[in-house]
């Protein structure tokens, strides 16, 4: 979000103490915050009240997750409906959760990539606000496909934001 762009980052959490992207951001001079979801057991719904009320304290327009690897409750994305974007490492519909580079090359598939989508209660299903696509390689693994998909992220989810935020949620496909 550099440069001319619409939309200033006004806190960088974590669920991860030593997260990578909070030194990134502290560098930067934004907000920090963790909220380290073990401490919670397994209780969600609190580890969740203690996620909106951290949000609300710094009201943002719009939240972007991104490595957020917990499943959020319908309750939970209800109350930040409409406002609240994922980056995933597929070709969504394809291969909704975890391990999408492995499950791309083993299907088969010739391409691969990453999609911005709309967060709702289903687990990588909500609307499809950007694509990016790769070629795989006959010799790719899972960590050299990885490697290749990870600069298309970086370039469509700011792309992506920029336009939710002035109000377009027409799909940017970038890539192949």
């Amino acid at each position: 979000m550099a440069g001319d762009h619409p939309c200033e980052a006004v806190l960088v959490l974590s669920n991860i103490p030593d997260a990578g992207g909070l030194t990134k951001a502290a560098e930067l001079g934004i907000a920090t915050q963790v909220l380290d979801h073990k401490a919670y057991g397994k209780d969600r719904l609190a580890f969740e009240a203690d996620l909106h009320d951290a949000l609300v304290a710094v009201n943002p327009d719009i939240v972007c997750l991104a490595g957020f690897m917990r499943i959020l409750s319908s309750e939970f994305t209800a109350k930040w409906a409409g406002k609240m974007l994922n980056i995933h490492p597929s070709l969504l519909p394809k291969y909704r959760g975890l391990h999408t580079h492995e499950r791309a090359i083993e299907a088969g598939d010739v391409e691969h990539g990453c999609t911005v989508h709309e967060v709702t209660a289903e687990l990588d299903g909500g609307p499809i606000l950007g694509q990016a696509r790769v070629a795989i390689a006959p010799d790719d693994t899972p960590d050299t496909l990885a490697a290749k998909v990870l600069p298309f992220e970086h370039a469509l989810y700011p792309a992506v934001l920029r336009r939710f935020a002035a109000g377009n949620a027409e799909p940017l496909l970038l890539g192949m």
